[in-house]
């Protein structure tokens, strides 16, 4: 496999077992850190230990358990903070001269194209970045689940839209980084998700909605394994 140009690394942190990510451009060496929070200085401590300059903060969605660290990386570091345009409407937040951006707009870390995906259903402007054949997913797409839909701005319809669009666009073997660590792996393709996660097996909205607002949390306990669409059927949830 050919050199992809960057690394992804993830930390842990937090009470909420939340990922955050540094994408590592190997040419520059130029950072971007995806979803700041809880342990400003290990992120700022892990940008040093791998001879990174943070130049850019990517939010998947404004949710406090997902930005809470932003200030204290732009105390560390003059880096730039990008967000869908929508998710800014959203949250009403004051961020100083913050990049707003479209879902299919691109952004350069160095060498490293960065393909920003509109994906609402979480909230009206979650995100997701594409980058080479990965994907950091945020509170969209979990392994073998995905966000709820039930907190401010939340639509089980819209969701039901995005990964449907998701599952129709993206590559099978591409892997997904998603924002908490809630499943019995960290990363997985979505050829796996197609297999095992059961959001991915609805073909109708109505079912998607009922199961994600009504049975999901109801019928199943974290850390989330696979789930198969015969299994569904078994349990009539299908």
């Amino acid at each position: 496999m050919p050199d992809s140009g960057f690394k992804v690394h993830a930390m842990e942190l937090g009470p909420m077992e939340n990922f955050v990510y540094l994408i590592e451009d190997i040419s520059s060496r130029r950072c971007a850190v995806v979803d700041p929070a809880w342990e400003v200085d290990a992120i700022v401590a892990k940008a040093g230990e791998l001879g990174l300059n943070i130049t850019d903060i990517l939010l998947t969605h404004s949710h406090h358990d997902h930005i809470n660290g932003i200030e204290g990386v732009l105390n560390h570091a003059n880096a730039e903070v990008h967000l869908l345009k929508p998710e800014y409407e959203f949250w009403q937040h004051e961020l100083d001269k913050p990049s707003l951006h479209h879902g299919g707009d691109e952004l350069l870390l160095g060498d490293t194209s960065i393909t920003m995906l509109h994906t609402p259903g979480h909230t009206p402007g979650s995100a997701c970045y594409q980058l080479g054949n990965e994907i950091i997913t945020g509170d969209t797409l979990f392994v073998f689940g995905c966000g709820r839909c039930d907190m401010s701005g939340g639509s089980p319809e819209d969701m039901f839209v995005t990964l449907k669009n998701m599952k129709q666009r993206l590559p099978e073997d591409m892997l997904i980084h998603p924002g908490h660590n809630y499943s019995v792996k960290q990363t997985c393709t979505f050829a796996e998700q197609f297999e095992g996660n059961p959001f991915m097996h609805y073909e109708d909205q109505a079912s998607f909605v009922n199961y994600r607002q009504q049975v999901h949390d109801q019928t199943r306990d974290e850390p989330y394994a696979s789930v198969s669409k015969q299994q569904l059927k078994v349990a009539n949830l299908l």
